[in-house]
């Protein structure tokens, strides 16, 4: 979105020093700035105040900053952070009441893929990039929307009580999806009972006029129709949108019929892994709901470009599958990949997996019921920088890469773990060397 760097000094309670000016979105990182925006010197890992003159070298028109900065044009305020925050609640009011916010303990940026491509057959639209779905990433979302924005897509990530609730604040969803409530974050949120009372932020600050896109495979996620102004509409099994007769190709992408009050169509989606077929139909349910035609909905959800490294199974040079999911994991995003991997056809299965970071004291229980469902499966583990799998791990990537050995046609290996173990590079040396 365009904003004049004057009014906007004056809406974020700041001073300008130098001259007016258009920006044209916001960026917080110098390296990734477009020509025109405004750069956002924010204090995190590192101080964005550092990177000033390399913002203005890359194009920016301006920048918002905690002390003025010789000869460039900014808008000086006490907090950044905060800042940007109200700058998200300024683009917020110039969209319209398609706005659509998505949590869940698993599922939110793939869920969000789904439903973006879904609205983008009839709506300009707009969402997150990759998984931006916290107080920064929320933000960059709303103040980079374009002009002519019809619907937008929020994933809104919580690693506490409030987060959420501090994003619907900025975002003002009139529509809420909840995907799941699994143990992820468990070390910050408390038990399941506690992270469902931090989801739930989300379907409590809908407006009565809006709706609350839940799963009714999910008990805990049912409970929350019982903390929201808005109507209830459900998905998955049991629910209002669902779907018939899945089935997974030799490529792992399922095919379904959906059913709605809306009418039913055929989709073949767009991602891989039958898991996935309940967040399409979480992104069906709300798109169906803001006015999409089924038949656009299905063609939408065939159509979706997934963010990477989830579920992208490829063949490589040895002519072995690799599946990489390693963007992120919990035992339930784990067991679903599992799953997947078991059903490729391949004499030797082989599951690379990483520590599954944040579980507090069920972390030990958790990575030993992964093993065991690995012997379900008849999965081999290599266990990578964790020996809380109950096997011995090896170091890291190149240790993983040895004990694997020669892959070759009849071999499929599933690379995934917490981002902190970065396992991509597992799944990038198969496919570069096979």
């Amino acid at each position: 979105m365009r904003f004049e760097v004057r009014r906007l000094a004056a809406d974020l309670g700041g001073e300008l020093h130098g001259d007016d000016a258009t920006v044209d979105g916001v960026a917080i990182d110098s390296r990734l700035l477009q020509p025109g925006q405004l750069f956002a010197a924010v204090r995190a890992e590192r101080d964005g105040h550092d990177f000033v003159g390399a913002a203005i070298a890359a194009g920016a028109a301006a920048a918002l900053v905690e002390r003025p900065v010789e000869g460039v044009r900014s808008v000086v305020v006490p907090d950044v952070s905060r800042a940007l925050m109200r700058m998200a609640g300024l683009a917020r009011r110039r969209l319209p009441d398609r706005v659509v916010g998505i949590t869940g303990s698993v599922g939110k940026t793939t869920t969000k893929d789904l439903l973006a491509a879904a609205l983008a057959t009839h709506f300009r639209t707009t969402a997150n990039e990759r998984s931006f779905n916290n107080e920064l990433g929320v933000p960059l979302t709303l103040a980079n929307a374009p002009e002519d924005t019809e619907a937008a897509v929020v994933e809104m990530g919580a690693r506490g009580h409030g987060h959420i609730a501090l994003l619907c604040s900025m975002a003002r969803p009139t529509v809420g999806i909840e995907l799941a409530v699994a143990a992820v974050h468990v070390e910050m949120m408390g038990g399941l009972d506690q992270i469902m009372v931090a989801k739930r932020e989300l379907v409590e600050a809908l407006p009565r006029d809006g709706v609350a896109v839940l799963n009714a495979a999910d008990p805990r996620v049912m409970a929350m129709a019982a903390h929201t102004p808005a109507a209830v509409l459900t998905f998955g099994e049991g629910g209002a949108v669902t779907a018939t007769g899945v089935e997974l190709d030799a490529d792992l992408v399922p095919t379904f019929t959906l059913e709605s009050d809306w009418g039913r169509a055929t989709v073949r989606l767009g991602v891989r892994g039958e898991h996935n077929v309940s967040n399409a139909l979480a992104a069906a349910a709300a798109a169906l709901w803001l006015g999409v035609p089924v038949a656009a909905v299905a063609d939408g959800l065939g159509r979706v470009a997934a963010s990477p490294w989830r579920m992208d199974l490829r063949t490589a040079p040895s002519g072995a599958l690799v599946l990489n999911d390693a963007y992120n994991a919990s035992p339930t995003s784990v067991a679903a990949a599992l799953r997947s991997l078991a059903s490729l056809p391949a004499a030797r299965r082989v599951a690379v997996l990483g520590y599954m970071a944040e579980l507090g004291a069920s972390e030990r229980a958790d990575h030993e019921g992964i093993a065991a469902l690995c012997g379900e499966l008849g999965v081999e583990l290599v266990a990578v920088g964790t020996d809380l799998y109950g096997v011995e791990p090896v170091a890291d990537a190149p240790a993983a890469l040895a004990v694997l050995g020669g892959v070759d046609a009849g071999t499929a290996v599933l690379v995934k773990a917490s981002r902190v173990a970065g396992l991509e590079r597992v799944a990038a040396a198969l496919l570069v060397d096979g």
